[in-house]
């Protein structure tokens, strides 16, 4: 593709180019996961109506086929969030290893519930995930797309306190 789409950075563009390359010419849908990724990255972690158009005309996709990608996978949002993003899971396994004093425990030392962020716009803490597919390591929560197991409350306050 190689021109600057409206919206997209140069960087993102490079991005999406290197992932095109992976798919047939014809396919160039396989790769809105890619492009919504680095949409959303360059875009202090949310995707705007404007950067999905730009991401639907770059890989000459129908704009309701991105939407629905975008409010389909929870990696993706749509409105501002904070700058790291938290997720608990709180699925069986997890539930059974202390998931919901992990919840509580981070509502209460954050302050906020779960779907907001904090007024500094440091953390998101994401709705409820059904499944983050760390079974053996529960409880667990993911921060920035990185898992931690095995949660302790402390272990809690050690992960989060880094986050700047």
């Amino acid at each position: 593709m190689g021109a600057q789409t409206t919206n997209l950075s140069a960087h993102a563009c490079d991005v999406i180019d290197a992932a095109l390359e992976k798919y047939p010419e014809e396919q160039k849908q396989s790769a809105v996961l890619t492009a919504l990724h680095e949409a959303q990255h360059d875009n202090e972690g949310f995707l705007t109506e404007e950067l999905m158009d730009a991401v639907a005309d770059y890989l000459k996709m129908p704009r309701i086929a991105v939407y629905e990608v975008a409010s389909f996978y929870s990696m993706f949002e749509t409105t501002p969030v904070g700058r790291h993003s938290v997720s608990i899971c709180t699925n069986v396994s997890c539930m059974l290893q202390g998931s919901d004093e992990i919840v509580d425990h981070v509502e209460r030392a954050l302050g906020i519930k779960i779907g907001e962020s904090t007024r500094d716009g440091r953390i998101y803490l994401k709705r409820e995930e059904e499944c983050l597919a760390a079974c053996c390591g529960a409880p667990m929560m993911m921060v920035d797309h990185v898992y931690h197991e095995n949660l302790t409350p402390r272990k809690v306050d050690e992960i989060l306190g880094k986050l700047k």
